[in-house]
């Protein structure tokens, strides 16, 4: 279990001029305005800009007294970084992704083929899902609050051009392609199973990667994330492992430090903006597949034979190596979720 000291915080803090910087900000700013930061690190294509762009609509409507001070686009450093700063509470509110180098049992929001459809995502991760109290555990020992998950859509694995093969049958296929991961030791373990050489690697650095063949292609993206490095791929592999959500998280001292009608409308904001993008989020998803099909990208479904065998390997590897993280009463929900004997 993860709980991070007082003192570890301040180290933190110490050695980040930059936190040190914005931590000085929002105090004077959210003192003076009721303004707070409200941060995501993703461009105006992505979900978590539609989001963040509808829930600062919702929170006006609201009447609400405080106004978020929005960041888009990673000026706030990456999302790591950003669910970094949230948990000491430099950035009181953010969109992000689990950072699980912060705690292991974050890895489960990586784990493979718990859903095969939207219909069964929103079920399990969108509003009223048996997902966010169990995550909300997790993130009590970070000082976080999750109001809810944000859908990006299911995650596959692309090839960058110059790349000779076109990877579907695992592990036959994978033998000697360099797969940049996400920097999770479960990401790693997936794709070392898998047969292909795991580069874990931070999002800043991916693109140039791909440009300079460091790696031969790169897992753990949805389709948005595709057509943004559209110019530098040329096959995408819809393996879709994994449904990819992000967190909507807020500091939880900050969180329950505010008045309790200025929370009271955060949250009903929040609510109407999950419910929001939980219908938009698929048909953007489709939107962005389709552009990229369009654009030249080779885009390739596995076989029925290929998809069960890629999943027999998860199951049998992942799944166990996962429960040493979290404990057997989760995974044993987990596989009820996904109806796996």
């Amino acid at each position: 279990m993860f709980k991070k000291s007082i003192d570890t915080k301040k180290r933190m803090i110490i050695a980040s001029s930059l936190t040190a910087a914005l931590t000085l900000s929002t105090i004077n700013v959210t003192a003076a305005d009721n303004e707070f930061i409200f941060s995501q690190s993703y461009n105006t294509e992505h979900i978590f800009h539609h989001t963040s762009q509808k829930f600062i609509k919702k929170l006006v409507e609201q009447n609400s007294s405080y106004q978020p001070d929005y960041h888009l686009g990673g000026d706030l450093g990456d999302w790591t970084s950003q669910f970094e700063q949230a948990m000491m509470g430099v950035i009181p509110m953010t969109i992000t992704y689990g950072a699980s180098e912060f705690d292991g049992r974050l890895d489960l929001t990586w784990l493979g083929y718990v859903v095969d459809d939207w219909k069964s995502a929103r079920k399990v991760y969108g509003p009223g899902g048996p997902m966010l109290d169990v995550y909300n555990k997790i993130f009590a020992d970070m000082d976080l609050v999750a109001l809810g998950m944000i859908p990006t859509g299911f995650g596959s694995i692309t090839i960058r051009k110059g790349v000779d093969k076109v990877p579907t049958t695992f592990p036959e296929d994978a033998k000697g392609i360099k797969m940049r991961v996400i920097p999770s030791p479960l990401a790693i373990e997936r794709f070392n199973n898998w047969g292909f050489s795991a580069v874990p690697m931070p999002y800043s650095e991916l693109y140039t990667a791909l440009q300079l063949g460091t790696v031969d292609g790169r897992a753990f993206g949805p389709a948005v994330e595709i057509w943004q490095m559209r110019d530098v791929l040329q096959a995408y592999i819809l393996t879709r492992d994994y449904f990819e959500h992000g967190f909507w998280l807020v500091n939880k001292d900050w969180w329950e430090d505010l008045p309790a009608a200025e929370r009271e409308k955060m949250q009903t904001s929040a609510d109407q903006t999950l419910d929001w993008a939980w219908k938009e989020a698929e048909a953007i998803d489709n939107k962005f597949l389709e552009k990229v099909r369009d654009y030249g990208i080779d885009v390739i479904e596995l076989s029925d034979e290929d998809r069960t065998k890629a999943k027999d390997i998860i199951y049998s590897k992942e799944w166990p190596y996962m429960e040493k993280k979290v404990g057997k009463e989760i995974m044993t929900m987990m596989r009820d979720i996904a109806a796996i004997k």
